[in-house]
């Protein structure tokens, strides 16, 4: 799937919900099922900065795709962390720098989130797309 298609079955799934009571729990849902990132990445290096609560994330090659992993100490943080992982995992590097994040503001996300959270979705953002350009430079 691109990143595009991942996107529009996200704003497909989360139009289902009638409030955002029912959107934090489906997001709260998707952090529990988050491929977790192994303990040997959990160091600061792989925190990403900017952000309130404490993400991780670890990002490798697998042929010309990137990987992502990742968890977070604040279980909504994990499930935004688990959304943009489902999105930019296992894709090329340049469709990650290429890729348009309009779906965050298309499912009301950002909007729904405290000020340091929606800054730290910003951070994550940043961060995936920094793997990919450090990878896409390697290829």
């Amino acid at each position: 799937m691109t990143i595009e298609d991942i996107q529009n079955e996200i704003i497909d799934e989360f139009s289902m919900f009638e409030d955002w009571e029912e959107r934090y729990q489906y997001m709260i849902d998707l952090g529990k099922d988050l491929p977790l990132i192994d303990d040997q990445y959990k160091t600061d290096d792989n925190i990403i900065k900017g952000c309130q609560s404490k993400v991780w994330v670890h990002a490798e090659m697998d042929t010309d795709k990137v990987v992502f992993t990742a968890d977070s100490d604040a279980i909504i943080t994990k499930g935004i962390i688990a959304i943009l992982i489902r999105v930019f995992s296992s894709q090329h590097p340049k469709d990650i720098i290429e890729a348009n994040t309009d779906f965050i503001d298309k499912i009301g996300l950002k909007e729904h989130l405290s000020p340091t959270r929606a800054n730290g979705l910003v951070s994550m953002v940043k961060q995936l797309k920094m793997y990919a350009i450090a990878y896409q430079t390697q290829l």
